[in-house]
């Protein structure tokens, strides 16, 4: 049987917090939107050309898109949901709705800016950037929900 979804499709995409020691990983994108700002890694959850069927989950696409920018590895397991991102207008290429992630690393990250990356380095959480998207409010309840973590 098929079935026809009448309504509009929103693009889903991922953003991740990823924090070391007091300092948060950004990525300077280079492309546009927004080329040349900082933001967070992420990127597009990865589906089939016709948009019907999903090809991985969100957390796979967040831990995926945080290798493919930032040669940076960590496991779903470590992801903890900050919440989904989905305010009208928040992405100037049409209608996104991002799920962010946060993860705390223990060991001292090597960043590489690859992929649509122009860098990729880590701020000081007192000192970051101003930044791309809606990235200031997702880093505000990242970081928060990182400190209530045991």
């Amino acid at each position: 049987m098929t079935f026809s979804y009448p309504h509009p499709r929103p693009a889903m995409t991922v953003d991740l917090v990823v924090r070391h020691a007091g300092r948060v990983l950004l990525i300077q994108r280079g492309g546009e939107p927004f080329a040349g700002a900082w933001a967070f890694p992420g990127g597009f959850v990865d589906g089939d050309r016709s948009g019907d069927a999903a090809k991985e989950t969100v957390e796979a696409a967040a831990v995926r898109e945080l290798l493919e920018e930032t040669r940076v590895t960590v496991a779903e397991d470590d992801l903890h949901l900050i919440g989904v991102f989905s305010a009208p207008g928040r992405d100037p290429r049409g209608w996104t709705i991002s799920a962010a992630f946060a993860v705390e690393l223990h060991e001292a990250p090597s960043p590489q800016a690859s992929d649509d990356a122009r860098a990729a380095e880590l701020f000081a959480t007192d000192a970051v950037p101003d930044l791309a998207f809606d990235h200031a409010e997702i880093l505000a309840r990242g970081l928060a929900l990182l400190d209530r973590l045991p």
